[in-house]
């Protein structure tokens, strides 16, 4: 397993860690197999999605801040409750086919990191099993 350390920018950010995660396949050897890319923390998470248009990425974030806004009746004292939600929504980990020694991903695909509770300092985990 190869741990990557990140600082996020802002309270939400979408960040792209494909480079990280390609690094992490080539230095593990496996030329065929499965790559799982894990968020430990319960105010982020990891996506696939576009990475070609700027907009997309916060567009996502638009979108989700209006299904789970900040503000709201929230009874979570920390009061970061919207955060906590849209890491259960998008989900703490990613799962990409590993063929020829890279990760399989579409023309226009990236791996991000979401950060929905920033800015902070953040880590996510690369596990590359062979077929």
């Amino acid at each position: 397993m190869i741990t990557h350390e990140l600082s996020t920018p802002a309270h939400d950010a979408l960040l792209d860690i494909t480079p990280q995660v390609r690094a992490a396949v080539r230095q593990s050897g496996v030329r065929a197999g499965v790559c799982l890319v894990h968020c430990p923390h319960t105010t982020a998470a990891l996506t696939v999605n576009e990475n070609a248009d700027p907009d997309v990425p916060s567009d996502m974030l638009e979108a989700l801040e209006r299904v789970v806004p900040w503000r709201a009746a929230y009874r979570h004292a920390e009061g970061n409750s919207a955060a906590h939600v849209k890491a259960s929504l998008v989900g703490c980990s990613v799962q990409l086919i590993v063929a020829d020694g890279e990760p399989v991903l579409g023309t226009w695909q990236s791996v991000f990191f979401c950060e929905f509770d920033g800015p902070r300092r953040r880590r996510f985990h690369v596990q590359v099993v062979g077929a």
